[in-house]
């Protein structure tokens, strides 16, 4: 799995149930350039304020078996049991991490992805919660920033990502800057303090606009 990634490769099942696994790397690849993260006003906010706990590998277990159950809107999920088995495997090694959201105590959202250098593979999100998946985001890219990471992977452009910068590159461009990415040492910063996290946040452009 690590090498597929160094490779620039990223796994996907045709469905939940498939025992099959399919290997992708588009010509096309979707990454959010952490230098030009976008933080709209209102998401700001509501990190600052909107009663969440979030935190780090507390439980990769629970936040992969969300991502991979079914969800209004979202019958079924490319997070086969190999891909999760692996995933979970990986967490226990230190390559995988996840980014926790938590509401009264409860996960609420949060995401996982495979860290390789100064390169984060971002693969999947939930959200159980109005914005707990955006909050996540957020928070991991406060981490990756502080970390010294210098690429952060989404796979594909959504409208969901979109709207904090996500951009499509040319799979030669991807791979130039994966290998950058994976000569550059970079550390998972785990939980910093929070006036850290604070901090790093206030520095990024914040956006306003009628969707935020």
């Amino acid at each position: 799995m690590l090498r597929a990634y160094r490779a620039g490769l990223f796994p996907m099942a045709p469905s939940r149930t498939s025992a099959e696994l399919e290997w992708l790397d588009p010509l096309e690849r979707g990454i959010i350039p952490l230098e030009g993260f976008h933080l709209p006003a209102r998401l700001a906010r509501k990190v600052r304020n909107g009663g969440f706990t979030v935190r780090s590998d507390g439980d990769f277990a629970a936040v992969i078996a969300a991502c991979a159950a079914p969800a209004p809107g979202r019958a079924g999920t490319w997070i086969n049991d190999d891909i999760e088995s692996v995933f979970n495997r990986l967490a226990a090694l230190g390559h995988a991490h996840s980014i926790e959201v938590l509401a009264g105590g409860h996960l609420v959202g949060g995401l996982y992805g495979v860290a390789i250098g100064g390169a984060f593979f971002g693969e999947s999100m939930f959200s159980h919660a109005t914005d707990a998946s955006k909050v996540a985001l957020v928070h991991l890219v406060a981490r990756l920033r502080l970390g010294g990471f210098v690429l952060l992977d989404t796979q594909f452009v959504t409208d969901h990502l979109a709207q904090f910068g996500s951009i499509t590159i040319p799979r030669e461009a991807y791979h130039h800057l994966l290998d950058i990415a994976l000569a550059t040492p970079a550390r998972w910063p785990g939980d910093p303090p929070a006036e850290r996290l604070a901090e790093e946040m206030a520095r990024w452009r914040r956006v306003v606009s009628p969707a935020s």
